[in-house]
């Protein structure tokens, strides 16, 4: 507590520190030191999303983009509470949700071989992730961020495994979160536009195209704009592969989790949790669609939310970032992104010529 000043009377209190922090999350106590920041969020995420959809660029870009020419606004103390809520619990939110998006008969529906290769390319990228980055001078960490953001699902992958990652510095974990999501949206993006040509330009049939755009677009949104450009057989490959990605989210990000804690974790930096509960609730969501037939109603309800939450989240996340501290990451840091992103390519690429895949085109 603040001492009173005698000459001034008693010193003024912040927003945060009238409000105990643990106060119960029913509370309006709760909400209201929360609301300014929270809203800020929301906000950001409505602009990006309404953008997005007149102008077609993806709308977790545009998040990233407002949030950090906003960054101004993280000097206001007010602004703290609501933008660390929306940063933390709705990310955790948001990735939990994508769990009624997967069900096990997926696997069946795909085949073992396509299985195994999918595994083993999120397996080996993110092994060539960490290589690379340790040989480009970035810490191994660094290196399982980008990997991993490649390897599974862009900007959802990056912000799970940012979740876990043990934190020295909470700025420079962000910028490296904040990096990572700009450059895998981006790069997603340009590979909407190019894989498709390349897949013609190598001969791939519709269906072994699906399997090429689905198990190397970052994001799920340029999955299904890419697919779906080629043909409707095209796109339904493309978006099943590409979920059967989303669900190795879960297991990587525990592995993650129980690497760093065996591990060791870097000295000064917090320890992650053992399995984080948004992991939990994604595996228990899977469960359950995969148990039971839940109403289309429900699950178009959950996919909405998560993105919204996600919206909301790395929207938080832009404007906790300064942009001159995401551009300290530094071109070899843009090249590792790139370098990882060619050899998923260039791996699903030899393991679609040469395993006896064909039979998908049949």
């Amino acid at each position: 507590m603040t001492a009173p000043d005698p000459a001034n009377g008693p010193a003024p209190t912040s927003p945060a520190a009238s409000s105990a922090p643990n106060d119960p999350i029913t509370s309006a106590a709760f909400w209201r030191i929360r609301f300014p920041g929270l809203s800020i969020s929301i906000l950001i995420a409505l602009a990006s999303a309404f953008l997005s959809e007149h102008y077609g660029a993806p709308a977790m870009l545009l998040a990233i983009l407002i949030g950090l020419a906003l960054h101004f606004l993280a000097e206001d103390p007010r602004m703290g509470p609501g933008l660390e809520f929306a940063a933390k619990a709705l990310l955790r939110a948001g990735i939990a949700l994508l769990g009624l998006r997967i069900s096990l008969t997926m696997f069946a529906d795909l085949g073992l071989p396509m299985l195994g290769v999918l595994i083993a390319a999120v397996v080996l990228t993110i092994g060539f992730g960490i290589l690379a980055a340790r040989l480009t001078g970035h810490s191994a960490s660094f290196g399982t961020l980008t990997g991993g953001a490649v390897a599974i699902c862009g900007a959802s992958a990056a912000m799970a495994i940012a979740a876990v990652l043990p934190r020295r510095n909470p700025q420079d974990a962000e910028r490296d979160m904040v990096f990572a999501v700009f450059g895998v949206t981006m790069l997603s993006t340009l590979a909407m536009i190019g894989y498709p040509i390349l897949a013609s330009a190598l001969d791939l049939g519709p269906v072994i195209t699906g399997v090429f755009l689905g198990a190397t677009i970052h994001d799920v949104a340029q999955v299904v704009g890419a697919g779906f450009s080629v043909s409707q057989e095209t796109g339904d490959m493309a978006v099943l592969v590409k979920l059967i990605r989303v669900t190795l989210l879960a297991p990587v990000v525990l592995v993650i989790a129980l690497a760093y804690r065996r591990g060791g974790t870097i000295e000064g930096s917090v320890r992650p949790p053992l399995l984080p509960g948004f992991v939990i609730i994604f595996l228990a969501l899977v469960a359950i669609n995969s148990a039971v037939t839940i109403p289309p109603v429900v699950t178009e309800a959950a996919n909405a939310t998560s993105r919204w939450a996600l919206l909301a989240a790395i929207a938080a996340v832009g404007v906790k970032t300064s942009l001159p501290n995401v551009l300290k990451v530094g071109r070899k840091a843009i090249a590792l992104l790139i370098a990882e992103t060619v050899f998923l390519a260039v791996l699903i690429v030899i393991a679609v010529e040469v395993l006896p895949l064909a039979r998908l085109d049949q």
